[in-house]
């Protein structure tokens, strides 16, 4: 289940609540890609940034990835999937309503990410738009479990509300 298969609207989300919508395809990352992120953002700590440090001082056997990079991979992972609502326009970021780091994520060679998405809940409002909450969990292979758990929030506008 790559892919969401059907069509998703703003106007029938409810029937989906529940659901796991998607599992995501396997995103490959690599140091490189962890530390632009650090650059980035100005977080330069060695346990994301120094992998000769890392090696010799991490209790990881390495760097790892930063938690909020982990995150960052949302919104691709829902643009990948096919998850964005046939009748929107646009959406904006709405904020989280809980997010857990579970375990922490060694970079190496196979590290490989994807997100096991589901809907939690379809809020319509009086303008048209709707507020959606999905549920993604983070897993990356050879870990057991997931490594985030997120509950993101989006408000979908659609084409007769924008």
């Amino acid at each position: 289940m790559p892919r969401f298969e059907g069509t998703f609207t703003i106007a029938d989300a409810k029937r989906w609540v529940g659901q796991e919508m998607a599992l995501s395809d396997w995103l490959e990352l690599d140091q490189s890609q962890v530390t632009a992120f650090g650059e980035l953002t100005n977080h330069d700590h060695w346990l994301h940034m120094d992998p000769a440090r890392a090696v010799d001082e991490s209790p990881y056997g390495g760097t790892i990835a930063q938690g909020f990079l982990m995150l960052d991979f949302i919104i691709y992972f829902s643009d990948q999937t096919g998850l964005r609502p046939a009748d929107s326009v646009y959406n904006l970021n709405y904020g989280f309503d809980k997010v857990r780091f579970i375990q922490p994520v060694p970079v190496g060679d196979t590290f490989r990410l994807r997100d096991r998405i589901s809907l939690l809940d379809a809020t319509h409002r009086d303008d048209g738009r709707c507020l959606m909450t999905t549920k993604h969990e983070l897993e990356v292979n050879g870990i057991e479990g997931p490594v985030v758990y997120a509950e993101w929030l989006s408000l979908w506008t659609p084409a007769h509300a924008a």
